[in-house]
């Protein structure tokens, strides 16, 4: 396994291509409303990445058909926009979007509440948004990798949550995924020493019920195997030689 170390200069680089996407996540939360299509959301995504000069990475990546993940209820991740898909009153949507700025990758997801929503819904994205924020308490220099795993899966099992398995987070920099994986569950081994200069996708994806998932017949779309509810928060950070840098949350 071979993790980049970058450059201040590239850090630079991925701290605007950063800012650029949380700007985006921000514009599209403000249309998360019932009777917008996960479509719309889709193109109006892709206009505000190309409006900034900059290019949405998950379009046609591995053959994915739209820039802007929309993932509504039980889907986990990798929800494909559509013009019949109409969200409404009491959903739940994660949206999971990047772009490339000269060269450098961002990537964060958000998981928004379309209208009033119950209070396990809004529990569980409150919780899975908590569990980035503790997991990041141990992204510092000299720590493991694993014990970001570990502190995830800690906070949401003490809650009552499920923690997904198949998917993970990941390095990110001139490519969308690099080396290491980041499971949001402790596996064996304490995993690689953090160093200043990596930078990595931090990822939950939490469930209200089973941890068990499973593929749509798209190929793409990932759901809870039991049908209950879903939620997913990213952020793109940068280890440093004190504590993590967030590179794509919106600082207004």
């Amino acid at each position: 396994m071979s993790v980049s170390i970058k450059s201040a200069k590239e850090i630079e680089l991925m701290r605007e291509a950063g800012r650029l996407l949380s700007i985006t996540h921000e514009e599209l939360g403000k249309a998360i409303k019932p009777g917008i299509s996960t479509y719309e959301i889709d193109r109006l995504g892709e206009e505000i990445i190309r409006s900034y000069g900059c290019i949405p990475n998950f379009l046609h990546y591995n053959g994915y058909p739209a820039s802007i993940c929309t993932s509504v209820n039980d889907e986990v991740v990798h929800g494909i926009p559509s013009k019949n898909r109409i969200l409404k009153e009491g959903d739940i949507i994660s949206l999971d979007a990047g772009l490339i700025y000269k060269g450098y990758h961002s990537d964060a997801a958000r998981t928004h509440a379309v209208g009033e929503v119950s209070a396990e819904a809004r529990r569980l994205m409150d919780v899975t948004k908590q569990c980035f924020f503790e997991g990041i308490k141990y992204a510092k220099a000299g720590n493991h990798l694993h014990e970001i795993s570990a502190a995830i899966q800690k906070f949401a099992e003490s809650n009552g949550f499920g923690v997904v398995r198949d998917l993970v987070g990941h390095g990110i920099g001139t490519h969308l995924h690099e080396d290491p994986q980041i499971p949001n569950f402790k596996p064996a081994g304490r995993g690689l020493k953090l160093r200043p200069g990596m930078t990595l996708a931090i990822e939950p994806m939490i469930t209200a019920g089973h941890y068990a998932v499973r593929w749509l017949d798209d190929d793409w779309t990932v759901v809870t195997k039991d049908g209950s509810l879903a939620s997913h928060y990213e952020n793109t950070i940068v280890i440093t030689e004190g504590e993590p840098e967030i590179l794509t949350i919106y600082q207004g």
